[in-house]
C-alpha cells in the first residue's frame, strides 16, 4: 500500500484573533504524484490549509492547531520550517512577499546558495531553470521592475529549482496572460510527470483541466466535497456557479471578447468623450514602454485593457491616473489638455498589490478614508460581502477580501476616473459577479471605468470595449 505524501487528520486551526476555529475537522489524503486542486469561496480556508502543508503554520504564522498534518512525514507544528525547504516548493498569492534578492538571477540562485550547492553548479542550474521556464530574458532585471505576472513566473521557477517532492501553488495563475498560462501548464505537467505531488488553490479553473486528478471543495473552513476529474468536469455551469466556482470552459468567453475589440476612429474629437489619449508614449526615463497610443473613454461604458505580461498595462494605468507623466503626447479631459497633477485629483487606481493601499485599523475606517459618499458605506459593504468584516483589520483578511476592501474605497471616493488593475485576481465566481454588478451600477453614472485584466470571464461578461496592448 502506497504511503500518502500528505495526510490531514481531524485538523482544525484557530487564528489568535478569532474565537472559533477557521479550519474545522479537515480530513484529506494526497498520494505521491497526485495533483489536487482546492477550490471554494474567497476566505473559505484554502490558503490557511496550504500553510499547514509547507510549514508556515502554526510556527511562523501562528495559531492553535488541533489534529495532525504531515507532509512527506513532516508534522506541522513540530518539524522546523527549514526541514520543509528541500521537500516543499511554494508560490504565494502575492509573489512579492517571498522575494529575498534584488535581481532575477540572484533570486533563482538564493535557494541553491542556502542549500550549499557549489557555485559552478548554481550557475548551471540557474541557466537551466531560466530556459525551462522561458525567463532567460529576465535574468538581469530588477525584481521590483517586473510586472505582477512576470513576478509570479519567477516565483514558480524559484520554487522548483531544488526539485522538491511537493509543490504548493496558491493562485499561481492569477496575474498571468494566456501565453504565460500555457507555459505554466507545460511546467506543471512536467513536474507531475517527474512524480512531484502538486496542490493548487485556484479560482480560475479552465486552465487546469488537463492535469488535475482530483478537486476538493472548501466551504467556511470545512472540506465539504471531493470529485474525480471526470466528475468535476461533467458539472454544469449552473452547478459550478451555485458552488461559487468559475467556468471550466472559456470558449464562449473568447468568442465574446473578440467581438468587443476597440475600434479607433479617424478623429478622437467627440463631444461625448471625457478622456482622450492622443499619440501617447509612456514609460520611464530609462525605458519607453508603449508608443503612439490613441484612444477615447466616455461614460456609460466599461473599457477593458488586455495584453501580455510586461507589455505596459500597469504603466498605462499609472499614466492615466497622474502617477507617471507621459513621455510624449497628451491626455485631454473634455477637450482640454490635462497635467499629471490634474489627473491625480480626478482618479483612483486600485493596484494589483492592494497591500500598498491599506492604511487603517478596520475595514470600516478604510472605506471611509477620503470618502465622498460616507452614507453609502453600509450598502456598499453588503454588496461586496464585507459587512461581517467591518471591524476586522484589513491585513487579517484573505487576499480576495483585501482586494474587495480597496475596491470599496475606490467606489466611495467619488473620483471621476476609476481604474482597476487586475481587480478579480483573487475572487471566486460569486464575488466576480458582485464586482460585475457594481460595474453595471457605475455605468449609470458619469464615471469613467477602466479595467486592466487577464480574466476572460470578467472582460467577456462585463466590459463593453477591449483595448489590446501588444498583439491581440
Amino acid at each position: 500500500m502506497t504511503t500518502a505524501m500528505i495526510t490531514s487528520k481531524n485538523v482544525s486551526f484557530r487564528y489568535p484573533h478569532e474565537q472559533e476555529p477557521f479550519l474545522q475537522n479537515i480530513n484529506l489524503e494526497i498520494q505521491p504524484g497526485e495533483c489536487v486542486l482546492i477550490c471554494g469561496h474567497s476566505g473559505s480556508g484554502k490558503t490557511t490549509f496550504s500553510r499547514l502543508l509547507n510549514g508556515l503554520s502554526p510556527n511562523y504564522i501562528p495559531g492553535e492547531l488541533q489534529g495532525e498534518v504531515t507532509t512527506n512525514g513532516l508534522l506541522a507544528g513540530q518539524a522546523a520550517i527549514e526541514d520543509y525547504v528541500p521537500v516543499v516548493g511554494s508560490v504565494f498569492q502575492n509573489p512579492k512577499t517571498q522575494y529575498f534578492t534584488a535581481t532575477v538571477k540572484d533570486e533563482l540562485a538564493f535557494p541553491l546558495e542556502n542549500s550549499g550547492i557549489a557555485p559552478v553548479e548554481i550557475v548551471q542550474k540557474v541557466q537551466q531553470t531560466a530556459a525551462e521556464f522561458h525567463i532567460a530574458h529576465l535574468l538581469d532585471r530588477q525584481m521590483f521592475s517586473l510586472s505582477g505576472g512576470e513576478q509570479q513566473q519567477i516565483a514558480l521557477a524559484a520554487a522548483t529549482i531544488l526539485h522538491p517532492k511537493v509543490l504548493v501553488l496558491d493562485e499561481v495563475s492569477s496575474n498571468l496572460d494566456d501565453q504565460a498560462i500555457t507555459r505554466l501548464t507545460t511546467n506543471i505537467r512536467s513536474q507531475k510527470a517527474a512524480g512531484v505531488t502538486i496542490i493548487l488553490t485556484e479560482h480560475r479553473l479552465a486552465w487546469t483541466n488537463s492535469f488535475v486528478d482530483r478537486y476538493v471543495l472548501f466551504q467556511n473552513g470545512a472540506l465539504t466535497q471531493t470529485w474525480t476529474k471526470q466528475e468535476f468536469l461533467s458539472l454544469s455551469q449552473a452547478k459550478l456557479h451555485d458552488l461559487g466556482l468559475r467556468a471550466v470552459d472559456l470558449t464562449a468567453h473568447r468568442q465574446a471578447l473578440a467581438a468587443k475589440a476597440y475600434q479607433p476612429k479617424s478623429s478622437l474629437v467627440d463631444q461625448t468623450n471625457t478622456l482622450e489619449a492622443q499619440q501617447l508614449t509612456i514609460g520611464y526615463q530609462s525605458k519607453q514602454v508603449l508608443t503612439d497610443l490613441s484612444f477615447a473613454l466616455k461614460p456609460h461604458q466599461v473599457t477593458g485593457v488586455v495584453g501580455p505580461n510586461g507589455v505596459g498595462k500597469s504603466t498605462l494605468a499609472k499614466t492615466l491616473t497622474g502617477l507617471l507623466k507621459p513621455i510624449a503626447g497628451q491626455i485631454n479631459w473634455h477637450g482640454h489638455p490635462f497635467s499629471a497633477k490634474e489627473l491625480l485629483k480626478k482618479s483612483f487606481l486600485v493596484m494589483q498589490n492592494t497591500n500598498y493601499q491599506l492604511f487603517c485599523e478596520s475595514v470600516e475606517e478604510e472605506v471611509l478614508l477620503n470618502a465622498k459618499y460616507p452614507e453609502k458605506k453600509d450598502e456598499l459593504l453588503t454588496q461586496l460581502n464585507l459587512a461581517k468584516f467591518a471591524q476586522r483589520h484589513p491585513l487579517s483578511l484573505s487576499a480576495g477580501q483585501q482586494q474587495r476592501v480597496v475596491i470599496a474605497a475606490a467606489l466611495m471616493s467619488g473620483k471621476e476616473l476609476l481604474i482597476f488593475d487586475e481587480p478579480t485576481s483573487g475572487l471566486d465566481y460569486a464575488n466576480l459577479q458582485r464586482f460585475g454588478d457594481l460595474l453595471q451600477l457605475l455605468k449609470q453614472t458619469e464615471t469613467l471605468i477602466v479595467v486592466i485584466t487577464h480574466d476572460l470571464e470578467l472582460s467577456a461578461g462585463w466590459c463593453d470595449q477591449i483595448i489590446h496592448l501588444g498583439k491581440p
